[in-house]
Order: structure tokens, then sequence, then C-alpha cells
């Protein structure tokens, strides 16, 4: 087992770190050692010239009818040692036949001449794409019939001393053409320096960006918008050392380490909601799970507070004990102030935090935006 100290002159996000069925924080400095990249990363590199063999894409009319549109633009997130984008791409086919996707191909569009920084082809993209009522077979996946649509989940990762370009285009490989996707930027989003969001150590940062994640994946409709509020939420979890999440009675919320633990808010701001009085669900067990009330958009979140950070950006706890929130709609509150208790009210299996940080204070029709915490100590080890 190692252990590494975050220091608050260094900031760094939070992902999923699987290795050895081990569940731990990753994070790092320049001087970190690397760890391996998350489920459904790419590697991306520098831009460099393209060689003069590859054919260049001709314009052709009419336009390949495939559309290529990434709906949330980026913001590079330092973690690990490396520099994150992680966004999607929406590919839709509104041609007059069927077509496959072949790969994707990232590129600086600062550079229009350079080779790909990122490719993900034929052997990935079928992990990376996501249609509706699709099983999980890459050929059927990657096989847009007219008017149908998919989505690429992206993250590309670089070496903390390569230069993350400021734009980035994409290019769709098909069959026989190539879909070309607008120009983005990879600084969507100012990204604010939080602090801790809960009290002690051992805490385990559940479901976070992967394509094992149902957070990262959890693409939903509301108010006529897909939108994915999740896309970098985290569940923090308690558990002992085999890796157990309480002890003693399963049934009872008490035996969880998380539950009743203390909730802090990461950053000065306003509180813009805070509801309490849903009760706590009885905890998942082989015997089944039935939340203490049907769950809604209105339930969802069980107890909550969220806070407005300012510049667009909202803090979101989710899953709180009941007659915890000791704070109200429009109160100001101070980075480290105790808002409530872990609880496991909501859609919650068993006790735990629900953290997001969004564009809007609403718990599922919003955009998750990045986390960067100011500093924490990251353990990890078979």
């Amino acid at each position: 087992m190692s252990t590494t100290v975050f220091k608050p002159a260094a900031r760094h996000s939070v992902f999923r770190y699987l290795v050895a069925a081990v569940a731990c924080a990753l994070a790092g400095t320049a001087a970190a050692a690397k760890v391996p990249l998350p489920a459904g990363c790419n590697s991306a590199g520098t831009s460099k010239p393209a060689p003069t063999a590859v054919a260049l894409v001709q314009s052709v009319f009419p336009p390949v009818q495939v559309q290529v549109r990434t709906p949330v633009q980026p913001t590079v997130l330092p973690s690990g040692g490396r520099n994150y984008l992680l966004y999607e791409l929406h590919v839709q086919n509104f041609s007059m036949e069927a077509v496959t996707v072949r790969g994707i191909e990232v590129l600086d569009a600062g550079q229009p001449d350079s080779a790909p920084i990122a490719e993900i082809r034929d052997g990935q993209i079928g992990a990376q794409l996501r249609q509706v009522s699709i099983g999980d077979n890459p050929a059927i996946l990657q096989r847009l019939g007219v008017g149908q649509g998919a989505v690429a989940f992206l993250c590309l990762a670089f070496d903390d001393k390569v230069a993350v370009p400021a734009t980035l285009r994409h290019r769709v490989l098909l069959d026989k053409a190539v879909a070309d996707g607008p120009v983005i930027g990879t600084h969507a989003t100012p990204l604010l320096v939080l602090g801790r969001p809960l009290v002690g150590t051992n805490w385990t940062p559940g479901n976070n960006p992967s394509l094992h994640s149902h957070h990262r994946m959890g693409l939903w409709v509301v108010d006529g918008s897909a939108q994915i509020s999740r896309r970098y939420a985290i569940d923090w979890k308690k558990f002992d050392a085999g890796r157990k999440p309480y002890s003693g009675d399963a049934r009872d919320v008490r035996a969880y380490y998380a539950y009743g633990q203390k909730v802090l808010a990461v950053a000065d701001g306003t509180v813009v909601s805070a509801r309490d009085g849903f009760p706590d669900n009885i905890p998942k067990t082989e015997a089944g799970f039935e939340t203490a009330l049907p769950v809604t958009l209105d339930t969802i979140g069980g107890n909550q507070v969220i806070i407005d950070l300012g510049n667009g950006q909202f803090a979101a706890y989710y899953h709180l004990q009941p007659g915890s929130v000791g704070v109200k709609a429009g109160d100001r509150v101070r980075r480290g102030q105790l808002l409530a208790r872990v609880g496991n009210s909501g859609d919650a299996r068993w006790p735990h935090l629900h953290f997001q940080v969004t564009d809007k204070p609403d718990v599922m029709a919003s955009e998750g935006l990045p986390q960067l915490f100011e500093s924490y100590r990251a353990k990890s080890g078979d």
C-alpha cells in the first residue's frame, strides 16, 4: 500500500482508479508516478505533420449527410500527472442509406494539415459508442440506419508535459466517406478550486467518469434536451479493510460507515435549494430493495443541498440524512461549513454522498461540470 499526499499548491480532479479491484482517488503532480488510464480513455499527443502518403480528404457535393456535434464543450482537467478532456460526440445519420462508423480521428484545429492527435479505430470504437435500445454487440452499435444516431463517449489523456490544443475538430470515418464535425474549444468552463465535501478519511470515490460508470453514461432527456448531469459526479462511500461498507445488520442504515458523516460546503456560495424530510431507504440486500418513496424527478435526489458557486456553477449534495439539513435557501455559506450529514434518501441503495457540480441547480436537467479539488491524500496498492 502506498500513500500520496497532494498539496494545496497543486490542483486535482478525482477519477475511479481500477487496479486489482481496488478503488481509490487518483490525482497527482508533475512528479507523481503515472497511474493506469480510466476505462475508455485514449492517449493523446502532440500534432505532427501528416505523412505525405496520406490522401487528403476531398470536398464532395453533396456533403456527407452525417451530423457530428458536441453538445457540451470540454474543459482541461488535471489528474494523475495527465490532463484529461471528457466529452461526447453525437453522431446522427441523415443520409438515405445505412452507414457504419469505423473510427474517430481527433485533430488539432489550429494545425489543419497535421496528423490526428488521437485515433479511435474499429477495435475500440464499438466500446465507446452507445445507442438507445441496442445491445453490446459492437458491430450493431457501429451501424447507423437511416435516421439513427449514436453517442461516442470520449476521454482524451495528455501527458502533463504536452500542451492541450485550444481547439479540436473531429473526423468520423465511415465505410466510404468521412464526416467532419465543427471546431470545439477545450477550456469552456473556468475551473473553481474546491475544498473537501466530507470529514474524515478512507472515502472511496465511486462511479467516476469511465465506461463502467452509470454516471458517465447517464444520458437523460429532460425538458426536451439530452443531458448528462452526472458526467463527473462522485458517489462518496466508506469501506473497511475488507471492502465491506457496514458492520452489523446490513438492513440498518446506521450500520454503514458512511451514514451520519458530516457533509461540508466545498466553497463559499449561496444556498439555492435545501430539502429535508424524505425518509431513509432500507439498504439493498440479497433480499431485495425498494425505495421508501417512489422515484420521480422530484424525489430522486432525496434530501439535498445545492449551492450557487458563481460563474454558472452549482455544487449539489444528494441522499442526505433526514433531519440533518442545517441550511435553507438564501443562506450564505462558507467553505468548510457543516451543511448536513450523509444519509440514504432518494434513489440510494445504501448510504453515500452523491456529489456533483453542474451548470444548473437541478439533479437531472443540467450538464455535469469538472470537479477540481485543492488537495487530498490518495492510497493505492493490492
